[in-house]
């Protein structure tokens, strides 16, 4: 059977007809959440049960789910072939009300989506890779997870959520599906999610890095940096031995992006490891003609890792540095902390459990 979310509205116009029903058929899955074929009202029974013969889109199971005291949410699923995966909701901003009563801005979500179980680049402070890597999602699993988090929590279609490919996996090791997920993202028919809202995280492929931009899907870019020197960076993650800070940077240089948007670079401060000024100031020279921001990121730490939490002090250090130098730095708030947050962290718990 096909798990409609794998496919495009152009793909589906190709395998029903009439083609006109592949705008309906996306619209209640997409727009009106049903959970089966039969709530398909507009559709003529006979091609209901065809798709019920032929089709499906339900590809994630929940196994199980932890709510933070911060309001974020990170679901474990379980896939069709029983392999599991880890997606995040966090609340960004929340809903304000006015002295009347009415809401002036509703809680605004990021989704963290995973793009492959496991993963296959081994970073040292990574759980996931403790796993190591099983396959890629499809497109359709990936495009699931956000479908799921909005039906389960009731976040309407016209409020739209941010996505970032920051979950489990590589995302640039799987570009093909990732970028038939934005895609389908995008469709106006659809969630209708912009590609200024899909946020693509890569640990540094830089060969990925163009062919990502190659493919000018208007998404943004995230590097996941976490060292300034080769020999800190290729300890913390080994496809740095392939793809080092300057093939990185270079590929960045190249990438195409909205004039009014930056590329982010997301750094992992880790206690007495890569915190100190001296490390900024290697990193204010490395991102000399590039609009960047700098996410800066406490380490969360999880049961056998080697690394510490940084201190806030050294945190604070650390950006007040950029910013003087005219880069835009900010510190990421740690969400979760209180549950599974680090990445692969509940994956790994339930297995462990079930061992």
């Amino acid at each position: 059977m096909i798990n409609l979310l794998d496919l495009t509205k152009e793909e589906l116009e190709a395998k029903i007809s009439p083609s006109f029903r592949a705008k309906q058929i996306y619209e209640w899955i997409y727009k009106k959440d049903v959970n089966s074929f039969d709530e398909m009202l507009n559709l003529p029974k006979d091609l209901r049960l065809k798709l019920r013969e032929n089709f499906y889109f339900d590809p994630l199971k929940k196994v199980k789910s932890q709510e933070s005291r911060d309001g974020s949410i990170k679901y474990l699923f379980a896939l069709k072939d029983g392999k599991t995966i880890e997606t995040v909701l966090l609340p960004m901003k929340d809903k304000e009300v006015d002295e009347n009563g009415e809401i002036t801005r509703h809680t605004r979500y990021t989704v963290c989506v995973s793009s492959q179980v496991g993963c296959k680049m081994g970073c040292s402070f990574c759980l996931t890779a403790k796993g190591g890597f099983v396959r890629n999602l499809t497109a359709g699993e990936i495009v699931a997870q956000v479908l799921y988090l909005k039906k389960e929590n009731n976040i309407p279609h016209h409020r739209r959520v941010n996505i970032v490919y920051m979950g489990m996996g590589e995302p640039l090791n799987n570009l093909e599906n990732v970028a038939k997920a934005v895609k389908i993202f995008t469709n106006n028919d659809g969630l209708a999610i912009s590609p200024r809202r899909q946020t693509i995280s890569t640990s540094g492929l830089s060969s990925q890095i163009k062919k990502l931009g190659d493919l000018n899907l208007g998404v943004l870019l995230a590097i996941s940096l976490h060292a300034v020197t080769d020999e800190l960076r290729t300890r913390l993650m080994p496809i740095n031995k392939a793809y080092n800070i300057a093939s990185v940077m270079d590929a960045v240089r190249e990438f195409p992006i909205d004039m009014r948007k930056r590329v982010m670079f997301e750094y992992l401060m880790i206690n007495g490891l890569n915190d100190s000024l001296k490390d900024a100031k290697i990193l204010v020279k490395l991102l000399h003609g590039i609009k960047a921001k700098v996410n800066l990121i406490y380490f969360n730490p999880h049961e056998g890792s080697e690394f510490t939490r940084p201190t806030e002090q050294n945190m604070v250090a650390f950006r007040d540095f950029l910013q003087s130098k005219g880069v835009t730095c900010t510190i990421r708030e740690s969400k979760g902390l209180d549950i599974s947050a680090a990445c692969g962290q509940l994956r790994e718990k339930e297995r462990n459990d079930n061992a």
